[in-house]
């Protein structure tokens, strides 16, 4: 991806409005999160420390899947990004 500034966007992520996931939900987020791991190293898609830094944390915050996506396409300026989530990011 890219060489995202993580403790930049984990302040904007803490100053969201969202529910945040419950310990037994992130800890399942975590099982997910290496299984995929696992199959983008499969694959040959090997994430970069960084990458992995930007999941970690977002897994720290408790950050949602869903929107753990819609997060990545509002940083990768993506044109499907949800425009009320531009603003606070």
């Amino acid at each position: 991806m890219s060489g995202f500034d993580i403790e930049t966007i984990r302040r904007q992520v803490r100053a969201m409005d969202f529910v945040r996931g419950t310990p037994a939900e992130v800890a399942m987020w975590h099982e997910d999160m290496a299984d995929s791991r696992a199959n983008l190293v499969i694959e040959n898609m090997i994430p970069t420390p960084n990458d992995d830094a930007l999941f970690e944390m977002m897994l720290d915050e408790g950050v949602p899947p869903p929107l753990v996506s819609q997060i990545l396409l509002r940083l990768l300026d993506h044109p499907d990004a949800d425009r009320a989530l531009r603003s606070r990011l």
